[in-house]
């Protein structure tokens, strides 16, 4: 069963979650940009990339990308339903994956 979305510090505010895509994994599906455009985009060798604040596609290996709070479960539905379980969730602060295929 996945976690709810991770809390803690002073007045339980959510953590800061990045996100990244492991393109040696990806399908190509588009399941993510289905769920979360936002972050996702399939560039023109069609595979996902994840997107910065800024809309720019980032398209180096282990790029990542702050988790917007009100995309969050977009994003965890993307990391669940992902058939090439390639998309990776972690805390900024100790990079530990909360979702995604090495998630604990």
């Amino acid at each position: 069963m996945q976690q709810e979305a991770p809390t803690g510090g002073a007045g339980g505010a959510a953590e800061a979650l990045e996100v990244w895509i492991d393109q040696d994994l990806c399908t190509g599906d588009g399941i993510c940009v289905q769920y979360a455009p936002e972050v996702f985009e399939l560039d023109i060798d069609g595979l996902a990339y994840v997107k910065s604040p800024e809309d720019e596609l980032l398209v180096e290996p282990g790029a990542t990308t702050p988790v917007p709070l009100p995309l969050l479960r977009d994003v965890v539905d993307s990391a669940k339903e992902c058939p090439g379980d390639c998309i990776h969730v972690r805390r900024v602060s100790d990079r530990v994956e909360v979702y995604g295929p090495d998630a604990e």
